[in-house]
């Protein structure tokens, strides 16, 4: 790619970005993509097979740097507890700025679930985090420290991907949802602290 079509395609996809974070991926058309980017639609095919290619680009763009954070989160030298709550605290931020990622994520993960975990050096993180190293030292006994973590996931991400579910069984707005987000922001730490034994 010459550093033209590099520039091009950053252009696409940072129209792209900003119209799938503000309208959602089934509500932004291709046409309404190259507007923003100030292409034409025959260009944007030529570099963006379909629109569901260019939202895979993104997202993984947008997981990727939000896995490269978290890597420098739990490997530095903050209490455990504060560390808890950095992973609560950007889960929480990405998936409010980015609500179609649980369902685009859960969706990879069950069709290529080892070209994600590889992609995003998954296996890697929970092998050499500091973090994972801190958790098993306070771990119940007979429990393995991916257990607790995916507890942790779970309190954090289920809220975010079961949205229309809650939204429509509670009545809440999108503002009340939000407002029971940043409780949880609070909340889930306590939580997850109170299934772990003390540090030895």
């Amino acid at each position: 790619m010459t550093t033209k079509d590099i520039n091009t395609a950053n252009r696409i996809k940072a129209a792209a970005n900003r119209l799938f974070a503000e309208k959602g991926f089934g509500r932004t058309t291709t046409r309404e993509i190259a507007t923003e980017a100030g292409v034409n639609l025959a260009l944007l095919n030529y570099y963006f097979n379909s629109k569901e290619e260019l939202f895979q680009t993104i997202m993984f763009e947008v997981v990727g740097g939000f896995i490269s954070q978290l890597q420098v989160l739990l490997n530095d030298d903050h209490s455990f507890e504060q560390k808890v709550q950095f992973v609560v605290d950007n889960y929480i931020n990405l998936l409010t700025a980015r609500p179609d990622l649980p369902v685009f994520m859960l969706s990879e993960i069950r069709n290529h679930p080892h070209e994600v975990v590889e992609r995003l050096g998954l296996e890697k993180l929970i092998r050499e985090a500091l973090f994972f190293k801190e958790l098993a030292q306070r771990c119940p006994e007979g429990i393995t420290p991916v257990q607790i973590f995916m507890n942790l996931l779970s309190l954090t991400i289920f809220p975010f991907a079961a949205k229309p579910l809650i939204t429509a069984a509670t009545g809440a707005d999108g503002q009340q949802f939000q407002m029971m987000m940043e409780q949880r922001r609070k909340l889930i730490p306590i939580w997850f602290l109170s299934m772990l034994r003390p540090a030895n």
